[in-house]
């Protein structure tokens, strides 16, 4: 990895998904009002057709919450992927939707009752429904839409073959409610798509170098601790290089050159990466690339022999052919407990032993020895 990743449409997908996870307690205030109120209804009425959804809807409830519960860290973490991330939908989605047609049909039969008290508990149960999955899942509009249809259509279904005005009134009034609500929940999925695009667009600008697109150090600093601290991607080599003339550049062509200057050598760099890796620009002529699982500490070495050779080519800037060197520290590490900045601090140090002796690339490990020497 070379350059800070852009929002896409994955990137916008995985936070849609994420936002299933967002909070449990409507799941659990809803799972709640099933198992008392369709407990009283069954006892009030005595009706063992309807016994049959009602068991099977808890046990989805139930389901549901452990399925949130369990999944709700993976479903957060910074590195998910996409087909990560659908495969932690589909699972919730499933209990979801089977929860959502055995309310339909547990609401349509009890809406078949002669008891009036047991139609107002059944309503206020789909009623609360509905409004718990516009409130959780409207940025996922085929869950909502599905669970809406099977909650929702069925009791509409049983009212119309009353054939009661006030049966069938309230049967179009629900469906039209019903058409509205659909209608709401793709309009707000299309603000949110336009939303979290912004957000990550602009949180994508706040981690990269505006003049070479590389990561910046927050950028840099969240790679690490996902890539390396969480994954347990060891061992890793980190280099700091610095460019040798660079300041007489700037002096001699202007800090336009000079600029363009550190772009070229950006993209020099990232082009002896390999996959996976990772350069970032800290500031001025700093730069620290990070390589992952690393076979041995030669791999380490002839990456820095791989970047100074490119950087030591000419570079044409403009109508300027320009000359730089870098000089490189770098440490080898499979110590976990050292976090980025104490990295950072040993490659930096083994910078400045190769610039003071004249050897452009240096290994923390060799510093002392060196300083000793000279």
């Amino acid at each position: 990895m070379s350059t800070p990743v852009k929002y896409s449409p994955d990137a916008i997908e995985i936070e849609l998904i994420r936002s299933l996870y967002d909070g449990l307690l409507p799941s659990i205030v809803m799972s709640l009002g099933f198992l008392i109120c369709g407990a009283l209804i069954i006892e009030q009425s005595g009706d063992m057709l309807i016994a049959g959804p009602y068991a099977i809807g808890v046990l989805a409830s139930v389901a549901r919450l452990l399925v949130a519960s369990r999944d709700a860290t993976a479903a957060d973490s910074p590195a998910i992927t996409l087909d990560e991330a659908r495969r932690l939908e589909r699972r919730y989605a499933a209990s979801y939707i089977v929860f959502a047609a055995m309310l339909g049909s547990f609401a349509a039969r009890a809406l078949a009752l002669p008891d009036p008290a047991i139609d107002k508990l059944a309503i206020c149960l789909v009623i609360g429904y509905a409004a718990g999955v516009a409130a959780g899942t409207s940025l996922r509009p085929r869950i909502a839409i599905a669970a809406l249809l099977l909650a929702v259509m069925p009791p509409v279904v049983t009212m119309l073959a009353a054939g009661k005005p006030l049966h069938i009134a309230t049967a179009l009034m629900t469906a039209a409610f019903l058409a509205g609500g659909i209608f709401s929940l793709r309009k707000r999925h299309a603000r949110a798509l336009d939303d979290i695009g912004r957000r990550l667009t602009f949180a994508s600008l706040a981690r990269s170098d505006g003049l070479t697109d590389l990561p910046n150090r927050l950028a840099l600093r969240e790679w690490f601790d996902r890539h390396v601290r969480a994954a347990k991607l060891r061992p890793i080599a980190l280099h700091c290089l610095d460019l040798n003339g660079f300041k007489p550049v700037n002096d001699s062509f202007g800090h336009p050159v000079g600029d363009a200057l550190l772009a070229a050598v950006a993209r020099r760099i990232s082009g002896t990466l390999r996959e996976g890796d990772i350069a970032a620009r800290l500031g001025g002529d700093e730069f620290v690339i990070i390589q992952l699982q690393i076979g041995n500490p030669d791999e380490a070495y002839m990456l820095a022999e791989r970047v100074a050779a490119s950087i030591a080519r000419p570079f044409a800037v403009g109508s300027h052919d320009v000359r730089v060197s870098a000089s490189i520290g770098y440490i080898v590490c499979d110590d976990l407990s050292r976090d980025l900045e104490q990295l950072i601090s040993l490659a930096d140090e083994a910078l400045y032993t190769a610039k003071r002796s004249g050897r452009g690339i240096c290994r923390y490990q060799d510093a002392a020895a060196v300083q000793a020497a000279a």
